[in-house]
């Protein structure tokens, strides 16, 4: 599928385990602090994942775009299987609060609804 050329397509890196649910299909909200280079992501762009330091990518078409003023406040508005359907709500608060300090906590939460669209393994070894 390719983007429309009006289309903005974002580069964002990802944990393989995230990554993995991404590309499963499983996980179809993304958590992000509401960073300056996000502030104009909206629904239709697409989002292009990659695990870092590899050429695993996937790329994602983005629905929705929900701000919050937490990471609690997201996951009870959001659900959190739809964040992580491995793990419970207080792990992936904690998951979640391990990668990004209350600092950027208090920057606000981005809730992104996504639906891959492609994914690219990398090139066999052998």
């Amino acid at each position: 599928m390719t983007a429309k050329p009006h289309t903005r397509v974002h580069h964002l890196n990802l944990y393989r385990r995230y990554f993995e649910l991404v590309a499963a299909g499983q996980k179809t909200i993304e958590v992000r602090v509401k960073y300056p280079h996000l502030a104009d992501l909206a629904a239709g762009d697409r989002i292009q994942f990659r695990i870092k330091g590899t050429d695993e990518v996937c790329t994602v078409e983005v629905l929705r775009v929900t701000e919050y003023a937490g990471f609690e406040a997201l996951l009870d508005g959001e659900g959190p299987e739809q964040v992580n359907p491995t793990a419970g709500r207080e792990q992936q608060l904690e998951n979640i609060r391990a990668i990004y300090g209350p600092e950027k906590e208090a920057l606000g939460a981005l809730a992104i609804e996504i639906k891959l669209t492609r994914l690219r393994a990398p090139s066999p070894q052998r």
